[in-house]
């Protein structure tokens, strides 16, 4: 390996080691942080955490790590191979260690993916993130406190979390746009943005119908969000 890889490249290879490092350490806090917190009972539920990599080839792997380990985790988790009351508590809804085989899992399946695969070069992968974790999130919270007018397609949804998914999804999604252009990993455009706006919407509907409810929106918001995006980008 010291003769197939370049002093330049061995260097890179050192500061992507070390920021997987660094990233798995402040995921792992933030777990233990929401943990004590559920333990605590201060709140229900609760999901997510980037550091600077090269543009080496093995830079996306690496930066996968973290959630890629999640996915295992979830995995353990869910079929009840390993215990951990609190972790459970902090990333279900109903306490019930199976549902980690559900959203978390492909909560943390899609992150992995959009990682790995699309990285930080690919508008395709700030939109699943973006619309997952802000869009979807936002939605959620908004929806349980100002959500009472209801869709009519969906009584268990209403319009102030959808609008607000769609817009946390887009805003979301264009400030990414902005930060990865700020370093040159993307072009920035008009016609970008309108693509994120048309991802959003799309997502939102999508998540807004009852069939998100019954396949679990952190699939299909994320599915939605890739088929959507791989035709406008």
């Amino acid at each position: 390996m010291a003769e197939a890889i370049s002093l330049e490249a061995g260097g890179d290879l050192y500061h992507d080691l070390g920021s997987a490092a660094v990233t798995a350490g402040v995921a792992l806090a933030l777990l233990k942080f929401f943990e004590e917190l559920a333990k605590r009972g201060v709140f229900e539920q609760c999901s997510d955490t980037v550091i600077s990599y090269s543009s080496g080839t093995y830079a996306p792997f690496l930066a996968a790590l973290a959630p890629g380990i999640n996915i295992i985790r979830m995995f353990l988790l869910g079929t009840g191979l390993m215990k951990n009351e609190a972790m459970v508590k902090s990333m279900s809804r109903t306490g019930d260690y199976r549902e980690l085989l559900k959203g978390p899992l492909y909560y943390a399946t899609t992150i992995t993916f959009a990682t790995s695969v699309f990285w930080r070069t690919s508008p395709i992968a700030i939109a699943l993130v973006c619309n997952l974790c802000a869009g979807d999130g936002i939605a959620d919270v908004v929806g349980r406190r100002l959500g009472t007018e209801k869709l009519p397609y969906n009584p268990n949804k209403s319009y102030a979390g959808s609008i607000a998914m769609a817009l946390a999804g887009f805003l979301a999604s264009v400030g990414y746009m902005h930060y990865f252009h700020t370093f040159g990993f993307i072009e920035e455009t008009w016609y970008m943005a309108l693509g994120f706006l048309a991802v959003s919407i799309a997502a939102t509907l999508v998540e807004s119908h009852p069939i998100s409810s019954e396949l679990d929106d952190n699939l299909t918001v994320p599915l939605t969000s890739f088929l959507v995006g791989i035709l406008l980008f």
